[in-house]
């Protein structure tokens, strides 16, 4: 496949960040705590779908505190619609345990500490980061590995190499370019059926075809 000239780069990069520059999560929260739940739900689950299991749960378990004393039937029974909710509803409790024990009841705001949390992993910390404080720091999920495969930004393998490559090339703006691309691949970069009449990078697409993920 070919890769993206640095040109291209330079120019995928400022029609992004013109672009979506305001763009936030579609995920609701109020909160740090209410914002890395619904993150960690939202791992091969939609935005929609966990938009639709917070209120219930944010609503009986409002902080840390009373999340980490939960009986862990009434948690999977609250979050039981979301793929993987068995293992979604001990990871939570165990994250709310931890932030309670060792962060005094207040998430912590920076990568490292963030993932030493149940559950949360490199992808869901920097998201974390990147919507709550504006971090200049770049998470791929499926809709961003796509996107960049597609414009020939990356031809890494994994999501944590593609991340590395596309901190390397933009640089800055990370945080606009990551929700950017998010949403790009969900409106118009689909996986299938991609909506390239509606596309404003079409000329530096390398592959709509074969790249399906």
């Amino acid at each position: 496949m070919k890769k993206a000239t640095k040109k291209e780069i330079e120019e995928i990069h400022k029609r992004f960040v013109e672009r979506y520059s305001d763009a936030v999560t579609e995920l609701e929260y109020k909160n740090a705590y209410e914002l890395v739940i619904a993150v960690a739900l939202s791992a091969q689950c939609t935005d929609k779908r966990v938009n639709l299991i917070t209120p219930a749960l944010f609503k009986k378990y409002p902080d840390p505190q009373s999340l980490a004393n939960a009986d862990i039937e009434d948690v999977k029974a609250l979050i039981n619609t979301c793929s993987f909710f068995n293992n979604k509803a001990k990871n939570i409790i165990k994250m709310a345990q931890r932030v309670v024990e060792v962060y005094g009841g207040e998430i912590p705001m920076n990568e490292k500490d963030l993932q030493t949390l149940a559950g949360v992993g490199q992808k869901t910390a920097n998201v974390v980061m990147i919507e709550y404080t504006g971090a200049n720091l770049m998470a791929v999920d499926t809709h961003v590995f796509r996107v960049s495969h597609r414009l020939g930004l990356s031809d890494d393998k994994t999501a944590i190499a593609t991340e590395a490559t596309l901190v390397k090339k933009f640089k800055n703006d990370l945080h606009a370019l990551h929700q950017g691309m998010v949403l790009f691949g969900r409106y118009i970069c689909k996986a299938k059926n991609p909506k390239c009449d509606e596309c404003f990078l079409t000329e530096f697409c390398k592959t709509k075809e074969s790249f399906k993920v």
